[in-house]
């Protein structure tokens, strides 16, 4: 990498490090004046960045791996017991994450060549659920699953705001099950800009999410369902390919509106239908209004790139194991989930450099490549320690960009694979962590 980038990327860490090592930073995400106030081998910085470290093994097994790590030592010999941290991590607020997390996106923005659509941010808004320990005390605060065999399981909601052209997850949150996927979405918008342009599934359009969306000066691209809105029959029987519209809202939509301080007039949209082969027509509803800057024909890539948001959740479900808790206390939960987002976008962000080179280079092969993020989010695995913990981060993070260079995955587009929904097991049983 030239010096403008390596410049840039030391300077990411070195202004997370500096935040993390504040005495300020501390005294904010601590659970009392007491806790870390003591000089123990597990401070503060140790049990953030211990968690940051996507462990997923045997806790003893981590933390002897991690000491190995910041001593240097050939050895991973004992220096602290799972107990130890145990206790230590009851010190710590899960909003120590957040706090990071929020820092690293705000600088990633600021100063770094991030990739637009039309010139602004592509964000979409998704959902999912997530298994849990199946703990009474989880089941209690999350909630829990009555599957139809078996006794019942504890669950979480988790959504988030994802910019789908970077990977990077703007704000994200896990809640308790009963809490709806809209109420979730109101609360990422208020990390909206003004410019950004959200794509949402058919499950998310409600006139009052709209209007809070405009309310923050963004825009939305959504699919939307075509019963239940009579101005959607109605342009499905017209038979056009577009149209603009205003839609009026209801009752509750007028109800909802007014306990958010929102205003209740019409409001102007565009209706698109895209025709599908052997299935009934997809429509979506913009507020992109502007016919000769946003043509009809830019709207199925538009809708089309939602995709990553979904593939997100497969990382991290399946690659980085969020559902593989290291604790299975309410708090503990919080901590996983949270240092896992933190995670996952640092790889994202690291990646940025040779995902761009990449797409500099011309090729005569047929598949355009990206980056593979398994690969990395594997070499990430205790390197992340070196690059908080280092005097100078640079090494490792060429050794990452190495290491991404020489792993490579083709782009193979258009591909369709029905979905399979069933019941799956439990993967990741809190008595039986994998070794290695």
């Amino acid at each position: 990498m030239d010096a403008k980038t390596t410049a840039q990327y030391t300077g990411l860490l070195k202004h997370l490090k500096k935040k993390l090592v504040s005495v300020e930073f501390m005294k904010q995400h601590r659970r009392d004046e007491k806790a870390f106030s003591r000089k123990r081998t597990l401070t503060f910085v140790v049990v953030v960045v211990f968690l940051l470290n996507m462990i997923k093994r045997a806790l003893q097994d981590e933390l002897d791996e991690l000491f190995k790590t910041i001593t240097g030592s050939e050895f991973a010999e004992r220096k602290v017991s799972k107990s130890a941290f145990t206790q230590a991590r009851k010190k710590l607020k899960y909003t120590a994450f957040i706090d990071l997390n929020q820092e690293q996106v705000s600088y990633f923005y600021a100063h770094y060549q991030v990739q637009r659509w039309q010139g602004n941010r592509l964000l979409a808004l998704d959902g999912s659920m997530t298994d849990l320990p199946n703990t009474p005390a989880l089941q209690a605060h999350f909630g829990y699953w009555r599957p139809a065999a078996g006794g019942q399981c504890a669950k979480a909601r988790v959504s988030q705001l994802f910019d789908v052209l970077n990977k990077v997850t703007l704000d994200a949150l896990i809640r308790p099950k009963q809490e709806g996927e809209l109420s979730l979405a109101a609360l990422h918008c208020l990390h909206l800009r003004e410019g950004d342009v959200v794509l949402m599934d058919r499950g998310y359009p409600a006139f009052w999410l709209f209007v809070l969306i405009r309310h923050h000066q963004a825009h939305f691209c959504a699919r939307i369902s075509l019963s239940g809105w009579a101005v959607v029959a109605d342009f499905v029987a017209s038979g056009a390919r577009e149209q603009l519209v205003n839609l009026q809202p209801c009752y509750n939509a007028r109800k909802a509106c007014q306990e958010r301080e929102l205003p209740i007039t019409p409001l102007p949209v565009r209706l698109l239908r895209l025709e599908q082969p052997g299935q009934e027509p997809l429509v979506l509803v913009t507020s992109l209004l502007d016919q000769d800057r946003f043509p009809y024909d830019l709207f199925a890539d538009l809708y089309s790139n939602r995709w990553p948001v979904e593939t997100d959740y497969d990382h991290m479900k399946l690659q980085l194991q969020v559902e593989n808790w290291s604790g299975s206390s309410v708090e503990a939960i919080y901590q996983d989930f949270h240092a896992t987002v933190f995670s996952k976008n640092l790889a994202a962000i690291i990646a940025q450099p040779v995902q761009l080179l990449l797409a500099e280079q011309p090729s005569t092969k047929k598949y355009t490549y990206q980056v593979n993020m398994a690969n990395l989010c594997s070499k990430l695995k205790d390197t992340l320690v070196s690059l908080f913990l280092a005097a100078d981060p640079l090494p490792w993070l060429q050794f990452l960009w190495r290491q991404m260079a020489s792993t490579l995955e083709p782009i193979r587009p258009k591909r369709v694979f029905p979905r399979k929904k069933k019941v799956k097991p439990k993967r990741f049983p809190m008595n039986r962590k994998p070794l290695r």
